[in-house]
């Protein structure tokens, strides 16, 4: 897998309370494109990271149907990697790539 599309898949990291909280899990959360594999993600983020993978768990969360001015719209999905890091590594997301 070439760089660029390891960019493609990881889109940007989470950072909410619950995703902080699960760092100490040694537990990273990422926002990931809508058609990539666990496998994917586990490449993307290894080479990405230079960290080792021990599991990668996701979840679609389904866009909210929105009004604009009477008009009815619908968010996008976003899909979620809850990524489990090998004891000992570390992603310190606030430096970015």
């Amino acid at each position: 897998m070439n760089k660029l599309a390891a960019y493609d898949i990881i889109r940007n990291p989470v950072v909410t309370e619950k995703s902080t909280m699960a760092s100490e899990a040694n537990q990273v959360v990422f926002d990931v494109a809508i058609d990539a594999n666990k496998t994917e993600i586990k490449a993307a983020v290894e080479q990405l990271f230079s960290v080792k993978v021990k599991a990668v768990n996701t979840l679609v969360r389904k866009g909210k149907v929105k009004r604009f001015r009477g008009r009815v719209g619908v968010r996008n999905d976003i899909k979620k990697a809850v990524v489990t890091l090998v004891d000992g590594q570390s992603i310190d997301i606030s430096t970015g790539l």
